[in-house]
This record gives C-alpha cells, structure tokens and sequence, in this order.
C-alpha cells in the first residue's frame, strides 16, 4: 500500500510540475550554468586549499615536535617560527575563501 501511494505522490508531482515548465531564454539559461560552475569552482577550490592547508600544518607541527625532542633548548625559537609558518599557511586558504565569496556573490562574469 505505502508503494501505491508513492507511487502516486510522484505521478501528481510530476504532472503538477509539467504546467509551470516556461520558455526560457538562453541568456537565462547560461547565467544559470555559471552561477552554477561558480559555485561548483568554489567549493572544489576551498576544499582543495583547506585539505592542503591541513597537510602543511600537521607537516609544521610534526617538524616542530621532531626539532624540540633533538633539542629541547631551541623549543622556543621552534614554536615562535612554526607560528609564524601557521600564519603564512592559513593565510593562503584565506585568500581562497576570498576568492570563492567573490566566485558566490560579486561574480564579474554575470
């Protein structure tokens, strides 16, 4: 029973959805694509820049602890550089998340 009845949800939705099918103009058609292709672009890039942002931050840190455990005298100058290496990381997927909002909402193309 709950198979006929789903069934017949998705037969009236799909007859329902035919009426409001419009003309569209192609204009409309291609500036829907690239929003679409920028969202898709920003989200491939932002997520390829965090993943490797992530891989040099633990390489950072793991460098930083392997120097400390040789010697343990320089780990304060370590730590000090491996922030200053954090914030030079991170930075570069800020610029990403920049350029992906741009992608979102001041896209020049549209």
């Amino acid at each position: 029973m709950k198979k006929i009845l789903f069934l017949l949800a998705a037969f009236a939705a799909v007859a329902f959805g035919q009426e409001a099918v419009e003309v569209v103009r192609e204009a409309d058609v291609a500036n829907q694509t690239l929003k679409s292709f920028s969202a898709l672009a920003a989200c491939v890039g932002l997520g390829i820049a965090a993943l490797g942002g992530a891989i040099g931050m633990g390489h950072t840190a793991a460098a930083t602890i392997a120097g400390t455990a040789r010697n343990p005298g320089l780990g304060g100058k370590l730590m000090g550089t491996m922030f200053i290496a954090l914030a030079m990381i991170e930075a570069q997927v800020i610029y990403t998340l920049v350029i992906a909002l741009v992608l979102l909402f001041g896209n020049p193309f549209l």
